[in-house]
């Protein structure tokens, strides 16, 4: 939803770097995924186009803090936000 927000810590050698992945159109939202040591933060459409994604190895990543818009008519799914980076335990 518009306004939902990915911050992505990331060790840059010496200092840290914070980048950040904004839904800023209504009906678009920010997925993330983690496969094979790289981190994935895609904006995506309604309709499932990705608009832009930002790629960063697993390894160098420090945080990554999802933070919702709070949704009003309750269609928040419980439990998604706030999970610890891992891996898919089913594979």
């Amino acid at each position: 939803m518009k306004g939902d927000r990915v911050e992505i810590v990331v060790d840059a050698g010496d200092t840290t770097r914070t980048y950040e992945v904004v839904a800023g159109r209504a009906g678009r939202r920010v997925e993330t995924a983690v496969r094979r040591g790289v981190v994935e933060v895609s904006e995506v459409t309604r309709t499932g186009v990705v608009v832009r994604t930002a790629r960063f190895m697993a390894n160098r990543v420090l945080a990554l803090v999802e933070q919702p818009v709070p949704r009003e008519d309750g269609s928040e799914i419980s439990g998604r936000t706030g999970q610890p980076l891992r891996e898919d335990p089913e594979t």
